[in-house]
This record gives structure tokens, sequence and C-alpha cells, in this order.
């Protein structure tokens, strides 16, 4: 990839009079992304990129609450969820911005291995993490 970008720098000059320059930097893009996507899965298949397992780590100390690692103010989120609330809701009811709520929100859903407000509410009741 770094070739093909020397490549181009050096063709610059005669890229920028030519009208056909788009299906160059076009061609060399289609090239490095499928080129990328290749090396991706060569290294995948090798194991060297492996998924993350789920952060389901033991209580480490009072800064969590549950087994998944949550936060006082992650498990305050989650229950404001719990009652149907916005974002903007959560945020003025804990006085914090509601990008910190959204913040904490992406925080829970990757602690809790959930995508979805729903589906973090109904695993946190099936695990009694809140009622």
């Amino acid at each position: 990839m770094a070739v093909c970008l020397f490549l181009l720098r050096r063709l610059e000059l005669h890229l920028a009079a030519d009208p056909a320059s788009e299906i160059y930097v076009g061609t060399a893009a289609l090239l490095m992304g499928l080129a990328g996507i290749w090396l991706s899965r060569e290294r995948s298949a090798a194991g060297i990129l492996t998924e993350r397992p789920p952060q389901h780590t033991p209580d480490s100390g009072p800064s969590t609450v549950t087994g998944f690692g949550l936060s006082r103010r992650e498990l305050e989120v989650l229950q404001l969820i719990a009652e149907g609330m916005s974002n903007g809701e959560i945020a003025e009811r804990l006085f914090l911005s509601p990008n910190t709520v959204k913040t904490h929100c992406s925080r829970l859903f990757e602690k809790m291995d959930v995508k979805r407000r729903t589906q973090a509410v109904d695993k946190a009741k099936k695990l009694r993490i809140i009622a």
C-alpha cells in the first residue's frame, strides 16, 4: 500500500494534467481496498486477529458493582434505561451532558456484550442486576 501511495505521489504531475486521473485514483483505491481485505482475512485465518472475549470480570473493588464490571454510574444509567427514559431525560436526571450519557451507554453495551437498550435491560433482568 505504501508503494502504491509512493507511485501516486510520483505520478501526481502526470495525473493532474490527465483528464482520466479519476480512473487512476479510483483504480488505486480499489486495489488498496482489496489488498486490505485480503490481508485482514489472511491475518484472521492465521490467528493473528482474534475477537476479544466479553469483559465479564468479577468485582474488582468499590468502583464496580456487577460481574460485568459496570461502574455505579453505568448501573444508574441502566436502571433509568429500564424505566424507559431517553438519553436526554437521563442526562437531565443525572446532571450530565447527553454525550456523556451516550458514552456510558456505549460502554455498558460493550461490557454486557449487547447491541441495543432492550437487550441490555433484558439481560440485566435475567441476571437480576436490576429489578
